[in-house]
This record gives structure tokens, sequence and C-alpha cells, in this order.
């Protein structure tokens, strides 16, 4: 869960009015419509407010290929069985859905999507050619054939701060662990299975101390199990999200919280945090990234589904991925190659210039960026740490 942000509205003005020609040639192994279509597009990870702007230029620019664009939102986790039972009724009427690694995974696995990478590779970039390293990995990992991945970031694990009340920042994670039982109740971090930061945090502690298996939270964590309960000692207790962290932090309840790059950048240009606040990563810190997809599922017809692909495929232009900056929602953003900032909309450069922390462009480069832990292991270790880290304190 992410708190609610406005949606960024700024800078097209400077570019709506330009057509780019398209970076990538189309084959015609699928026809278009011979009318306009109307698309559904349902959103479960909070993406619209990275794409939405451009995919309503696309429209706007293709009067002969859409006629409306209906947006909707969603929880992630109702998202499967709804497609499935649309699916399994032969009446789909979801065109295309954003979403994040977990209802990705879950759609492969449950047969959900379409796999246009391998049916339609004529209709969509060459991914090698276009991603940057990591957004392929992130694409490899869990877009597979399926899903297109149209924002990255590297995410986290941060340590966000009040320098006016934390006067010794932890190096470490040992250092981490003594400031913390020394000042029990200024620390927390929220419930992981509910929270991107605590998601992050809950992944990148098995490397950042040594585990044997890092891709094993049952057997493999036996230091990163030992290290969260000792933590415990100085936490009251665990928020349901990341936005009560974030509301006791700029009240002074908390001197430090768990945070990613997006979470810090973005509830400071909101006003939800206070500017002042300051950061800091662990040595060792392993990178446990974000990335989402576009996916269309199974059913959808195929005259929307040529629509579709000239629109993933529009999206995955420099022009349109310098949308992806925002106002440091999903920092940095874009998941190709070569969109630096000064490409963004105005009033994104002007967002990351007054809050962005120019460290950061170091420490994503410094440490090493890993990938999440698939969908059933990860749900095993939001479980074990259920059950045995946030058990008594997860309801206060």
């Amino acid at each position: 869960m992410r708190i609610n942000r406005r949606q960024a509205i700024g800078g097209l003005a400077g570019i709506a009015g330009i057509t780019a020609l398209p970076r990538f040639p189309f084959a015609q192994s699928l026809p278009l419509p011979s009318s306009p279509v109307a698309l559904n597009i349902i959103d479960v990870a909070g993406n619209l407010q990275l794409t939405q702007a451009a995919i309503e230029k696309f429209a706007k620019e293709n009067p002969a290929l859409i006629s409306k664009v209906i947006f909707s939102r969603a929880p992630s986790p109702e998202l499967p069985a709804k497609l499935k039972a649309q699916q399994t009724a032969n009446r789909v009427d979801i065109d295309l859905v954003l979403t994040g690694p977990g209802a990705m995974s879950d759609g492969i696995t449950q047969g959900l999507w379409i796999d246009v990478w391998t049916k339609y590779p004529d209709l969509l970039p060459k991914a090698d050619e276009i991603y940057h390293e990591k957004a392929l990995m992130m694409q490899k990992n869990f877009g597979q054939n399926e899903g297109v991945a149209v924002v990255y970031s590297p995410s986290g694990p941060l340590f966000e701060y009040a320098p006016d009340r934390v006067k010794t920042v932890p190096k470490n994670a040992e250092e981490l662990l003594a400031w913390v039982k020394a000042n029990p109740g200024r620390f927390c971090y929220a419930r992981p299975v509910n929270s991107g930061p605590g998601w992050t945090f809950l992944m990148a502690m098995p490397y950042i101390l040594g585990d044997k298996n890092p891709s094993d939270p049952i057997n493999g964590w036996e230091k990163t199990w030992a290290y969260l309960k000792e933590l415990d000692q100085g936490i009251d207790y665990y928020p349901p999200g990341t936005t009560a962290t974030m509301k006791e932090f700029a009240e002074g309840t908390r001197d430090m919280i768990v945070s990613t790059f997006g979470w810090d950048i973005n509830p400071r240009v909101l006003g939800v945090v206070p500017k002042e606040a300051e950061t800091f990563a662990l040595d060792g810190t392993h990178w446990v990234p974000d990335t989402q997809f576009m996916c269309i599922p199974r059913g959808v017809g195929d005259d929307k589904v040529a629509v579709l692909l000239k629109l993933m495929s529009y999206m995955l232009e420099p022009a349109q991925q310098a949308y992806t900056y925002d106002k440091g929602y999903f920092y940095p953003g874009p998941a190709v190659k070569d969109v630096p900032l000064n490409m963004a909309p105005q009033e994104s450069q002007d967002v990351i210039a007054e809050f962005g922390r120019p460290i950061y462009e170091d420490l994503i480069a410094k440490y090493p960026v890993e990938a999440p832990l698939k969908p059933q292991l990860l749900v095993a270790a939001f479980e074990k740490w259920d059950r045995e880290v946030g058990a008594n304190k997860m309801n206060k």
C-alpha cells in the first residue's frame, strides 16, 4: 500500500502537440481494427500515477484506433480470481492490466495472460535492446513471456530519520540493532506483507547479514530471523502499512523508519513528511527492486490486442518513459535505456531537483540488485514473519 498521490499533470503542455515517429517498426501479423475500440485498463499497482498521461496521449494521437479509454483501480489480490471467472465465462471485459510482480507472477502461474513476447515478437521491441540491465533482469524473472515491464525502481531498503533527533546514524546492521535497543519505541517498520519498505527490508536482510541462502526464507535465513527477533525487542508495534509509519514519523512518534527511494521522495514532495528528513543505507546493502508490468488477459479480442501492442510499444518509447519520473513516486522510473531526467516534464525535473538526493545515483550504482523472492517463497517469508516476529505486535 502507498499513500494517495496527486496525479502528475505538469509538463504536458510542452510536448502534447508533438507526435513522434515510432522508434520500433510494426509488422502486420495482427491486423488493426477497422473502427476505433474502447479500452478498459485496470491498475492494481498504483501505476496510473506514472503512465496515465502517456496512455491518454497515445489515445489522443490515434483516434482511428481508440474511441475512449476507461481507467479503473482494484486491489491486487482480488484481480486473479476476477479474471479467472471472466475467462471461464468467456466474458473478459478487462483489456489491459497494470500490475506489480505479485499479480504478474500469480497470473503467469494461473495462465491468465497472453504470452505477447513469443506470440507477437514482430509487434514489440526487442527486450534485450531496449531495457537497461536491471529492468531486463526483472522482465526475465517476473514478466517472462507475458508481462511487459514499463517502470522500474531499485526501491530499497533505505532508512529514514529525523536529523534533529538522531545524532548518531547507524552505519551497519549491528549499529542499527544497537540504536533500536538503546532507543526503544523510536524505530518501526510496517508489516511486510502490506508494505513496500517492509517487503524490501525483509528480503534484503539475508544479503546484508550474510545468510547461507537468501533465496530460501525457510531454511536459509537463520541469521535474519534471529536478527529480526532481537530487533523486535526495541519495537512497540508494527503498523499495518507504510502510510502509518510515515504519519508517526512526521508527528515525531518515531525517529527512524524503513523507507525506499520513492517513499522518501514522494511523501516529502506532498508534505506528508518534513522536507528535512534524511536517509541512509546500511553497509553491504543489496537493493530489492520493484517493477510494474503491462499484461493482456487471455480472451481479449484480436482487434484490441493489435491496438494494445501498439500502445505497449509506444509506452516503451523514451519520450513516454520520461513521464515515469513523476514526483519521485517510483524513483527513478524509466525501465528502458537512455532516458535521462532532462527528458522528463519540467514539473518532474523541478521536483527531483528540490526533493531528490544527489547521493542516490551513487548508492544505486554502489550496491548490487537482487531479484525479489518468487511469490510462493515470498508468501512463506511473510507467514513466518507474521508468526514468529510480529505475532503479538500487529494490532495495537
